[in-house]
Order: C-alpha cells, then sequence, then structure tokens
C-alpha cells in the first residue's frame, strides 16, 4: 500500500437510512454539519442517506426499489405528452404518406 494516501481523521459519525428512519453508528471521514445524540447519550456527527443495508433491494430481498424522487414518473410524463404531440400530426397525413 501506498503511504500517506488514506485519510487519517477517521471519526465516529452517525449514518442514518432517510427511506426508513433505520440508524447506525460507525467511523467514517465523511462531513456533516448536522450532529444528533446517540443512545449513549454522546453527540455524533450525522450523515443522512437515501438508502442503505436496510432499504437495499438487494439485502431485503425485495425486487423493486421504490424511486424517492420520481424520476419514474417525470421520464413518463415528459415522453408521454411528446406521444400525444405526434399523434394529431400522424391522424392528418393522407393514407399514402403514412406508409411511407
Amino acid at each position: 500500500m501506498k503511504e500517506g494516501i488514506h485519510p487519517q481523521d477517521y471519526r465516529f459519525v452517525v449514518f442514518k437510512d432517510m427511506s426508513n428512519g433505520y440508524s447506525f453508528l460507525s467511523r467514517s471521514t465523511a462531513q456533516s454539519k448536522e450532529t444528533i445524540v446517540w443512545e449513549d447519550g454522546k453527540e455524533y456527527p450525522l450523515v443522512k442517506v437515501e438508502i442503505s443495508n436496510t432499504s437495499h433491494p438487494f439485502f431485503t430481498g425485495k425486487k423493486v426499489l421504490v424511486d424517492t424522487t420520481g424520476r419514474i414518473e417525470k421520464f413518463r410524463k415528459r415522453y408521454q405528452k411528446a406521444d400525444q404531440a405526434a399523434a394529431p400530426e400522424e391522424a392528418e397525413k393522407p393514407k399514402a404518406a403514412r406508409k411511407k
């Protein structure tokens, strides 16, 4: 291993899974402006994560991942509008022009 490339400032940090509220204490170099009082009564930096081993489909056995940001719905709406806009143009063309 190369010397001098690994961080030296490991400290205890609480990670909180925002999808299900699960929290765990671990050592990390992750920076955070928020803090939380842990079960032992001490205050630790808080790092919020969207997914952890308690909510990830691989670890839970669930096949479907819940989309928390609504990306799928946005995608469907965007392309549904494009399909609807193209449909009237297609209807206006003569049958001979549609076959090409």
